[in-house]
């Protein structure tokens, strides 16, 4: 029987112990939460020191020294205690620093390390995720140029329309990519920094600690927010940064959750159809019971993570909705779940459709043979076109395409036979003048349009621009664990 204390058995988020990577899973830790609490301690008392508060440059070296060494099981007991996470760790983080203890927290309240940590985390989490997101584009962009040309069926209403290629498809694919790539970059670029704003954002405690002087309260507000790497703090605060800044950032996250949905159904339904793959490992089962299977389990991953991410917009848009004046806590528990499990879920979506997009593989001749299925009806008005250029009367030839093709239609859709409407026309002697120009008239790169120019074009106008962004970026090829 497994111990109790055993981790396994304990609920661990499948985010973190079989999908998501390590570099994000260690962004939201509480390692990398609490020694960045320590740091906003150790800038606000530089600045302070450096504004003229009677702090000196030893108590800042003993701050400095025990950043990273915390002592979880001490801030846990606190916490049993005092029943508050910041105090907890400002009594541990004292006990560490006797020197600094008294100067720990100096006019802060608790959002000063809660709201800039959490915007600190949103910055370097999208940071982290734009590269991925660049890689996919680079993959995606390869593959369309590569299959610019691929005729295929066109589906409206999942029913075959006219013909367009698998590089143009692909190139759909990358157009909301693109758009989600500038919405995530638009929302990391207006990240602000809360900064020192006190307790109900009017910066009263400091401007008492500088003696009514509101010039060095502003400039304290400045040095802080240089020290955390940001250029800009957001001006008005209540207790908290606004709350419409974390809808801003989980709607970009969720767009793109919308945006690999479509991809990866498209990739499924196109496996069914055995037209297009995504990878499979020679050792990979598809069905514990059918053998045969080759299940898009990367897709359906894909999908199933999207579908959550896509909820936890709605966490965010209710808490914003539900801030009382200055702020109200009820928005805390659920930003430690919905922040983090957004950039998770967004780190994983791109990470498994990088590894689809680099070993998506085509089926020409399957293509080929549903092409050649609908082929024959779609080709019906360049057939009447030919005849009327051969002295044809277009009613006459149109009600012969007509009723060939109802015949053709009832083979195919009554009788499980294949599509022989072209055989039909060869047969009947009416459209002898245009035999010979029967094979170029289905010739399926005929039906295609400006779809190779159009990807081509998209690529060098659109697309390309972007990757520049990413370029010295590396992002390693991604393997999948499990």
């Amino acid at each position: 029987m497994a111990e109790k204390n055993n981790e396994y058995c304990d609920y661990r988020s499948p985010l973190a112990t079989r999908y998501a990577s390590k570099e994000m899973r260690y962004n939201f830790s509480e390692q990398n939460k609490f020694s960045t609490w320590r740091k906003l301690w150790i800038y606000l008392a530089k600045a302070e020191m450096t504004l003229g508060l009677s702090i000196k440059p030893e108590q800042i070296a003993e701050m400095e020294a025990h950043v990273n060494d915390i002592d979880f099981n001490a801030a846990a007991e606190e916490e049993k205690a005092t029943r508050h996470d910041v105090m907890a760790h400002v009594h541990v983080f004292g006990k560490q620093c006797p020197k600094a203890a008294p100067i720990i927290h100096l006019g802060a309240t608790s959002c000063f390390v809660g709201d800039n940590t959490d915007l600190i985390q949103l910055r370097d989490g999208f940071d982290i995720l734009l590269p991925k997101l660049g890689a996919v584009l680079e993959r995606l962009a390869k593959f369309a140029l590569e299959q610019k040309s691929q005729p295929c069926l066109g589906f409206t209403h999942l029913q075959p329309a006219q013909l367009t290629t698998v590089g143009k498809r692909a190139s759909l694919w990358l157009h909301e990519l693109l758009m989600d790539e500038r919405a995530i970059s638009r929302a990391r670029n207006d990240l602000r920094f809360r900064g020192v704003k006190g307790t109900t954002g009017t910066q009263a405690s400091f401007l008492q600690l500088f003696n009514g002087d509101g010039e060095k309260v502003k400039q304290l507000d400045q040095l802080v927010t240089k020290m955390a790497g940001f250029e800009k703090r957001y001006p008005v605060t209540g207790q908290t940064y606004s709350r419409k800044v974390d809808v801003e950032c989980l709607n970009a996250l969720s767009s793109l959750g919308a945006t690999v949905h479509k991809i990866c159904t498209d990739i499924r339904i196109l496996a069914n159809m055995k037209e297009l793959e995504e990878p499979f490992e020679s050792t990979q089962i598809g069905s514990s019971a059918m053998p045969y299977k080759r299940n898009p389990m990367r897709s359906e991953r894909c999908c199933s993570i999207a579908r959550h991410l896509m909820t936890l917009v709605n966490n965010t848009l209710q808490t914003a909705a539900n801030q009382w004046m200055e702020r109200t806590l009820d928005d805390s528990a659920n930003r430690r779940i919905t922040l983090a499990e957004a950039f998770l879920s967004a780190d994983v979506l791109l990470m498994t459709l990088q590894n689809i997009t680099e070993g998506l593989v085509v089926y020409p001749n399957v293509i080929a043979r549903h092409v050649a299925q609908e082929l024959p009806f779609m080709s019906a008005e360049n057939v009447i076109m030919a005849m009327v250029k051969a002295g044809g009367d277009r009613q006459v030839c149109h009600e012969k395409i007509r009723v060939l093709s109802q015949e053709a239609g009832a083979q195919v859709k009554q009788h499980g036979k294949d599509n022989d409407l072209v055989e039909r026309i060869r047969r009947d002697k009416y459209f002898e003048p245009i035999i010979p120009q029967l094979d170029a008239l289905l010739d399926p790169s005929t039906f295609i349009g400006r779809a190779p120019d159009q990807v081509v074009e998209f690529l060098e106008e659109e697309v390309y621009p972007v990757l520049k962004k990413y370029q010295g970026q590396t992002v390693k090829r991604v393997e999948l664990s499990i």
